[in-house]
């Protein structure tokens, strides 16, 4: 194992044992996402027909929401600890606390859509676990992408008074391409037809995530910088 990934696997699990020290965080997520859910499913009705039609963009709705509350809290310790003037002291490669945030934010963002998926199943009536494997597959490609760019802009307003609201406001234009595909190929895949939008998403989604992924790691030391 290499010195950067290394250096990511130590604060991957630093951040692991704050969190599962408290999990008031995750747990809150937990029960915000669940109502999101149901207040959906409130507002459309007992319209099982429609409320199978939107099931996947009420599903990517709800994990865009809740996850942002989490990406959030990515460099919580460090600013309550003294700043993130602390982070530039690091030793190494400075890639190296992007990389392990992010995979923290996969982490708990996987934990999350364990529970939601199974809860957007039984409120809306949709048979995900007909098209799990597709599923799986949107699911590991929607999260990778709202990981990597939420991890970079939560560390691009973590020193600002106002990030609860900053945050937001540039994550979410910059998600629509992860959202559209990733809502597009879940509908795709519920509706029975993988190998026509289905593809054409998933392929929208690959190289959004790829292209993101190389920027955010190629500019993330001159953020820390800032």
């Amino acid at each position: 194992m290499s010195a950067l990934a290394r250096r990511a696997a130590a604060i991957l699990w630093k951040d692991i044992l704050s969190e599962t020290r408290t999990r008031q965080g995750f747990t809150a997520m937990l029960s915000f996402a669940a109502l999101v859910l149901f207040m959906f499913g409130f507002a459309i009705g007992v319209d099982n027909d429609l409320l199978g039609r939107l099931a996947g963009g009420l599903l990517w709705v709800a994990i865009v929401f809740t996850g942002t509350l989490s990406l959030g809290r990515t460099f919580q310790n460090e600013e309550l600890a003294g700043g993130t003037h602390l982070l530039r002291l690091y030793p190494g490669d400075v890639r190296a606390i992007y990389l392990g945030k992010l995979a923290g934010n996969l982490v708990v963002l996987a934990a999350l859509e364990v529970v939601l998926f199974p809860a957007a199943a039984i409120l809306y009536r949709v048979d995900f676990a007909a098209q799990a494997g597709p599923l799986l597959l949107v699911a590991a490609l929607g999260t990778f992408g709202f990981s990597v760019i939420g991890t970079f802009f939560s560390a691009l307003t973590v020193h600002l008074r106002a990030r609860e609201l900053l945050l937001p406001l540039l994550l979410f234009p910059a998600l629509v391409p992860v959202v559209l595909g990733s809502v597009g190929a879940t509908e795709a895949f519920l509706a029975g037809d993988p190998l026509g939008r289905a593809g054409g998403w998933l392929r929208l989604l690959a190289s959004y995530d790829v292209i993101l992924f190389v920027v955010c790691v190629w500019i993330f030391p001159v953020v820390l910088e800032e």
